[in-house]
């Protein structure tokens, strides 16, 4: 086998692991919205004041799916 050959599986490999993070971002969103959702229904009235905080919690867990996706990108194009 090629050593080029070889180099192109690792990125690829590389990068579909790196992609396993654009997974684990939507379960952490999915994590988020939910137990906001689950403590808005427990106490209605404290759900208005928390709502920052579910905006900034969402923010943080898609921006680790964004950066993961960036890694696998440049995985599979860089030079």
């Amino acid at each position: 086998m090629d050593l080029a050959v070889l180099a192109d599986m690792g990125k690829f490999i590389g990068a579909g692991l790196a992609a396993i993070g654009s997974g684990a971002a939507a379960i952490g969103v999915g994590n988020v919205a939910g137990n906001f959702l689950a403590g808005a229904l427990r106490n209605p009235s404290a759900a208005g004041s928390q709502t920052a905080t579910l905006f900034i919690g969402l923010a943080f867990a898609e921006a680790l799916g964004i950066f993961s996706f960036l890694v696998a990108l440049l995985l599979m194009f860089a030079v």
